[in-house]
């Protein structure tokens, strides 16, 4: 009998596709442009750090300040990748959106 109450509950929820209430898309397409604006910048301030850490590092005479640069960019090239792949991936994942 549970089983069968089961059965009905996946067949609903299948059915369901959530709509955003009229006018909310205009407030999260600008949140989103926000969030994705934001992290460009925290981009762009990791790479001018990085490489300012590489140049103090080699003008005063510290290999550790040099290296830690190196790692510094490294980690936001790889970051800016995952910023390109990453949501393709969730979108590939979750599909169309219904449930």
């Amino acid at each position: 009998m549970m089983a069968h109450y089961t059965a009905n509950a996946a067949a609903l929820a299948s059915k369901i596709c959530p709509k955003a209430p009229a006018g909310a898309q205009v407030f999260a397409d600008q949140l989103t442009g926000y969030v994705l604006w934001g992290v460009l910048i925290l981009f762009a301030i990791g790479g001018i750090t990085g490489v300012g850490s590489i140049v103090a590092g080699r003008v005063f005479s510290m290999p550790h300040a040099s290296k830690v640069g190196v790692i510094s960019i490294v980690v936001v090239f790889l970051a800016a990748i995952g910023y390109m792949v990453v949501p393709s991936m969730i979108s590939g994942i979750t599909g169309s959106g219904c449930i």
